[in-house]
């Protein structure tokens, strides 16, 4: 038996309740971090801003990248930590369809974002000469805006795919947001369109950007071995040891979840896993950048 979409009301998001001793806890350490995730990604925008030694390239993509973060966990943390209280864990259907593609909008941007950052590193370490004229004010802004416009009409299509398709019965989500996986599974009708669109997600706004993030640090890297002093190589590598960090943590908690046989993990395993990508990550990178950053800390 089948449910057509516009009968569906809302979605019931099981979040945790499973575990119903924990629920306080998870809750109190949540919201730690959530709220350190938000000071910490605001202090990187207010102080690349407001110091002007900040305003260069590197910095104006750090401070897109904490914005992107604040976005990116605000779609979906907020929401969990209100089920984890309340009794009412049900999601409206169009709030549910506005948390999935803006989760997938922000993520599918980190990843050309993060392909931009790591341009610009190539540009500084292998065209040292060259840097202030290819990164112009002008590259910089175009860059951030692909980085957004591009992931915004592929993310749509998955979102009106799946939100206009028929659901089962079941409106209960084994999860603590509307992923597009677990979405996907809820539909009762043929959805080959929707894997293609998973597909096509993969190659272009992960695949691509991935590739080209492993060519500019192959150059790199062949650039720093080729530096005749010690101190030269060392200082360097350290112009992106942390956003090399921030790519490992990212892309490594993705593929994970995403980029694996989906016989391997179960649904509650995944629903931990994502924990990493979704909580964690946003709060790592402030931290990544003001502790291996000596600009960042001496402008704190």
């Amino acid at each position: 038996m089948r449910r057509n979409h516009s009968m569906v009301n809302n979605f019931l998001l099981l979040g945790f309740s499973d575990l119903p001793s924990l629920e306080g806890l998870f809750f109190s350490v949540f919201l730690t971090v959530y709220l350190f995730t938000l000071t910490g990604n605001a202090l990187i925008i207010i102080v690349t801003l407001v110091d002007q030694t900040l305003h260069n390239p590197m910095f104006f993509f750090l401070r897109n990248l904490s914005f992107l973060e604040i976005c990116y966990t605000s779609v979906t943390v907020p929401k969990m930590l209100d089920n984890l209280l309340s009794e009412d864990k049900t999601i409206s259907f169009l709030a549910c369809a506005f948390q999935m593609n803006i989760f997938l909008i922000t993520g599918a941007a980190e990843c050309f974002l993060l392909a931009a950052m790591a341009y610009d590193r190539y540009v500084a370490i292998c065209h040292p000469l060259r840097y202030t004229v290819i990164m112009n004010d002008r590259v910089c802004s175009e860059l951030v805006a692909f980085s957004w416009l591009t992931a915004i009409p592929m993310q749509v299509c998955q979102t009106v795919l799946v939100f206009t398709s028929s659901f089962c019965d079941s409106k209960e989500i084994n999860h603590f947001f509307c992923d597009s996986p677990v979405m996907v599974k809820l539909v009762c009708n043929n959805t080959s369109i929707n894997e293609l669109i998973s597909y096509l997600q993969v190659v272009f706004l992960a695949l691509i950007p991935f590739t080209l993030i492993s060519i500019s640090y192959i150059c790199i890297a062949s650039t720093i071995l080729k530096m005749p002093s010690v101190e030269g190589r060392c200082k360097a590598f350290s112009t992106c040891s942390s956003h090399l960090i921030v790519v490992m943590f990212f892309y490594g908690s993705g593929i994970v979840v995403y980029v694996k046989p989906t016989s391997i993990h179960s649904l509650d395993t995944e629903k931990f896993l994502s924990l990493f990508y979704t909580v964690m990550t946003p709060l790592l990178n402030p931290l990544i950048y003001s502790l291996r950053n000596k600009e960042v800390r001496e402008a704190s």
